[in-house]
């Protein structure tokens, strides 16, 4: 028979039960996929329905989620239906997937089609290996993501389940459960999902209400995609009553600046605030303060400061360097320490241990000592071999134990000695010669002093990625020679600036010299 019921949420109806309801999980480790099938099972078998799950794990952490498959039917004249072990392509009538990229895969593994599938989507990010792995931004465009979802799927509810789930001291299992209820697609009231959450016997409270978060918000949103692109924003220093160097730095930049640069500078200065003083902050100011000078007297008016606008941005991060002090800063925060115990779930009274892996090398221990005894110790190599052999080794941190913590603890504590020891004087150095550099073209070239001042995109990271990029903005900045002088100068400096983000090895950006060195 072919019975439509009405179904208990935002007036959808009940799936065909003349062959099973198939449905499709797509979670990481974490996530509770796992849970989340159980919870589905035990729901069509609480009702007298027949079901089964199987699942495929992902071959790695975040090159493939775990795929369970489910198939759902009623009881009939006591005979057990044989079912499916695997999706098939165009035969999926529900698609649950736990993070923005897995619902795009879905897609193009043919489980989601328009004349049949109902996608129940979280628009949060994950980023994939693939995505962190990559020298410049390798993360995935999520518009492409929401575009094809948008015609692929019959039905689409969509919105961030992470974080609402987050917010209520569940997982994102437990939302998506909801989010499913809400969808009507199963002949089930919503208390008899309840039902099944309640038996499960552990977190009952924290998921009843994440569930009924994600209930409420998809009944809200039904049939509506939420932007998977938050409004690009950057967080505005406040007016800090009470604290007069921050409310210096509010002023200054409001008086000295462009409107344009504003965004950027409250963000920079923040940063720079937090990553070592206020003074700090004020010092960023007025080297910005100094390019924006020879902005306005080469003509940046006309340009919309464009130069002065970049160099908000990449002085600020050329400023709060990665280095051994940072690293140990943020692992010990208590901020940290909240967001992990938030990530696992972990209740009040349950005791959460982080296992961190460090590998130092000795230049990161002179570069955190004063800059004589680190040059002084760097000028002898086989002092310095001998030393390295010592601390080069690989060592898995525990920064729930009092010992650890305290170590990084005191590493951190060091910020008030970063300005004068040599890491500090390299970077230091480093950006006086970049910024001098980029000034020099104004006059003559200003998109390529903009360019070379968005070289700098390629420096980041610690210890050997570190010193990779630096690699490559030395050969980037080798080819200016050649395109000081070019009408087309900025657009080759750019291409060869892509070219060195493309791979890690750098192979790229070997055949866009060789292409410069030949104009």
């Amino acid at each position: 028979m072919n019975e439509q019921i009405a179904a208990t949420a935002i007036g959808a109806t009940r799936l065909s039960t003349d062959k099973p309801i198939s449905i499709a999980i797509l979670a990481m480790g974490g996530q509770g996929g796992g849970v989340l099938a159980d919870w589905i099972v035990g729901l069509a078998e609480s009702q007298g329905w027949m079901a089964q799950t199987t699942s495929v794990p992902g071959v790695a952490q975040r090159t493939g989620a775990t795929i369970y498959y489910l198939e759902l039917l009623p009881a009939r004249d006591g005979r057990h239906p044989i079912f499916a072990l695997m999706p098939t392509p165009g035969d999926v009538d529900i698609v649950l997937a736990a993070e923005l990229m897995e619902a795009g895969r879905s897609v193009l593994r043919g489980l989601v089609t328009p004349d049949r599938t109902t996608l129940i989507a979280s628009t949060h990010r994950a980023l994939a290996v693939g995505e962190k792995e990559k020298p410049g931004d390798g993360i995935g465009n999520p518009e492409v993501v929401v575009d094809a979802t948008d015609f692929a799927a019959k039905r689409i509810i969509a919105f961030d389940m992470e974080t609402l789930a987050a917010k209520n001291g569940s997982v994102i299992s437990s939302s998506m459960f909801g989010a499913l209820a809400a969808a009507g697609v199963l002949p089930f009231a919503k208390e008899m999902f309840e039902a099944t959450i309640r038996g499960g016997g552990k977190g009952i409270e924290p998921s009843l209400k994440a569930f009924n978060a994600a209930f409420e918000r998809a009944t809200a949103k039904t049939n509506d995609v939420v932007s998977a692109t938050p409004h690009k924003h950057f967080d505005v220093l406040p007016e800090t009553a009470g604290h007069p160097a921050l409310d210096k730095i509010v002023h200054r930049i409001r008086a000295e600046f462009p409107e344009q640069a504003h965004p950027l500078l409250y963000a920079g200065a923040k940063k720079l605030t937090d990553f070592q003083d206020p003074a700090y902050g004020d010092e960023y100011l007025t080297r910005v303060a100094a390019l924006h000078a020879l902005d306005r007297k080469h003509g940046g008016a006309d340009k919309g400061f464009a130069f002065t606008v970049q160099a908000a941005k990449y002085v600020a991060i050329a400023m709060a360097y990665d280095d051994v002090i940072r690293v140990a800063d943020l692992k010990v925060r208590a901020s940290r320490f909240d967001r992990v115990r938030t990530e696992v779930g972990a209740k009040a009274d349950q005791i959460v241990y982080m296992t961190e892996y460090m590998h130092p090398r000795m230049e990161e221990i002179c570069g955190t000592l004063p800059k004589r005894l680190g040059l002084w110790i760097e000028n002898r190599p086989r002092l310095f071999a001998r030393l390295d052999r010592v601390v080069n080794k690989g060592r898995r941190v525990k920064t729930g134990t009092l010992f650890w913590f305290l170590g990084l603890y005191v590493v951190s504590a060091l910020r008030g000695t970063r300005r004068g020891n040599l890491r500090h004087a390299r970077e230091m150095a480093h950006r006086e010669a970049w910024l001098a550099e980029a000034g020099r073209l104004l006059s003559s070239n200003y998109d390529l002093a903009v360019e070379v001042i968005n070289n700098r995109r390629l420096v980041k990271g610690y210890s050997d990625t570190h010193a990779r990029g630096l690699s490559k903005f030395d050969r980037v900045m080798s080819a200016l020679p050649l395109l000081r002088h070019r009408d087309d100068g900025a657009a080759w400096m750019n291409r060869l600036r892509q070219a060195a983000l493309l791979d890690e090895s750098g192979i790229a950006l070997d055949g866009a010299l060789k292409t410069v060195a030949t104009l």
